[in-house]
């Protein structure tokens, strides 16, 4: 009996390399459709953020607009009657133009962030499944 059982264990083999084939086939397609489902929602998320950051920038390009026309009002009003009461409110919206130009400078650097990160998901992606495939090939999987 015991030849019996030996034989019977050897036949198990070959579907016990098979099952772990298959479930390596199934781990790599399991891998491939959460790294593609994060893809998504990570390009999902930068596109509402660019969408909201441009939004903002739009505003705080016609805020800084506002603030460059009221500033120049204020340099002709200054002219005509340099009162102590309006030099203070004009030093306040030079402090406020100062601060929005501050606010536009780290905005475009947040823009210029989230295009790099948006094109290095764009380009990583093909790159990504080119890695894949050239893993999947040299693993024998393929």
């Amino acid at each position: 009996m015991e030849n019996g059982d030996n034989h019977g264990g050897e036949s198990s083999y070959p579907n016990a390399d098979q099952t772990e084939t298959e479930i390596q086939k199934k781990t790599t397609l399991e891998s491939e459709a959460l790294a593609k489902g994060l893809s998504s929602t990570l390009a999902t998320i930068i596109k509402d953020f660019d969408s909201k950051a441009q939004q903002t920038f739009t505003s705080q390009d016609q805020l800084s607009q506002a603030l460059d026309r009221l500033t120049r009002e204020l340099d002709k009003l200054l002219e005509d009657a340099p009162l102590p009461f309006i030099m203070q409110h004009a030093a306040k919206i030079t402090a406020v133009r100062k601060r929005v130009l501050s606010l536009n400078s780290v905005l475009k650097n947040v823009q210029r962030r989230l295009d790099n990160i948006d094109r290095i998901l764009t380009l990583g992606a093909p790159h990504q499944n080119q890695h894949d495939k050239t893993s999947t090939e040299h693993s024998g999987l393929q």
